[in-house]
């Protein structure tokens, strides 16, 4: 299922390629999405103590951001090895400390060390998480300061896609090479809606009007006058125009290039495959306050 944590993520690729700067990975997206997502409570358990976070900062040496592997500050620290390969200065810096440390001041160390171990467990794990495969589109609308929404981009595959490279490229793709539009600038991203849709149950409608509207998308394939034609709505599209069964089909018709009068649509022969999957969204200003958290992040290693 699509979550909000991939929207993210198309969004940090386009602004990234507009940007011309090193992108967030999928796994360091949603890392940081579900901790910025985090209740109160959540978030602060998974903050390092200020003694440990400071320790680790003295350790760091100025990144090389022209670098593509690079990656900022505190992404690192939270997808971070463990203290037992920390650097040699920040071993240094702990040999240094006076002896009159109190043994209770000694006990909170351990212990600070302790949840900072089980901070960086649970992030590696959620970065070494197998990302699912998925035929999935994504779709760019742009947004309206009365909230109208106009199609502004949207390409996908039927191919299962590894979701890392998958929802870059056709975010990419979607974005850039829709050519029912002009490819998407600079200037307009903090006007747009990036939405993600991953598909799933396909199987054959045993008529063309067996399926369901609002659950099912629409796979067409037919031939006219010996020519072939395809076409597909995703899920949301027909309940969003308030469209019927037949409208649908005949829209969809006409999307695929077919000119036949509307009335005999049901002389043609169409071969239909429904599908499904629920469409979910992010808005720019969304997307710019979490990554605002981000660079918040960063700054304060």
């Amino acid at each position: 299922m699509a979550t909000q944590g991939h929207c993210a993520y198309c969004f940090e690729s386009l602004a990234a390629s507009l940007e011309k700067r090193p992108g967030l990975s999928l796994r360091q997206v949603e890392a940081l999405w579900k901790k910025y997502n985090a209740d109160p409570t959540t978030t602060e358990a998974l903050e390092p103590p200020e003694d440990a976070e400071s320790e680790e900062s003295s350790a760091l040496s100025p990144p090389d951001t022209t670098d593509s592997t690079y990656k900022p500050a505190a992404i690192s620290r939270l997808l971070a090895p463990s203290p037992s390969t920390a650097s040699s200065s920040s071993l240094q810096s702990a040999s240094s400390t006076p002896s009159g440390i109190s043994e209770a001041s000694s006990a909170t160390s351990k212990s600070s060390s302790s949840s900072r171990n089980n901070i960086i467990s649970k992030l590696q794990q959620a970065e070494q998480e197998t990302v699912e495969d998925s035929p999935l589109f994504v779709t760019w609308n742009t947004v309206s300061k009365s909230g109208d929404r106009r199609l502004r981009g949207c390409i996908g595959t039927f191919e299962a896609q590894e979701l890392d490279e998958g929802l870059k490229s056709y975010a990419l793709t979607s974005a850039f090479d829709d050519t029912r539009f002009n490819p998407i600038s600079a200037r307009e991203l903090a006007s747009l809606e990036c939405a993600v849709t991953l598909l799933t149950n396909f199987e054959p409608a045993s008529h063309s009007l067996d399926w369901d509207l609002g659950t099912h998308g629409l796979r067409i394939s037919f031939t006219h006058h010996n020519r072939r034609y395809g076409a597909t709505y995703l899920p949301d599209v027909a309940k969003e125009q308030g469209w019927t069964k037949e409208e649908t089909l005949v829209s969809l018709m006409r999307k695929a290039g077919w000119s036949g009068r509307k009335d005999e649509w049901k002389k043609v022969d169409l071969n239909v495959v429904r599908y499904q999957g629920k469409k979910v969204s992010l808005t720019y200003p969304e997307w710019k306050e979490w990554r605002s958290w981000v660079e918040e992040e960063i700054a304060d290693v």
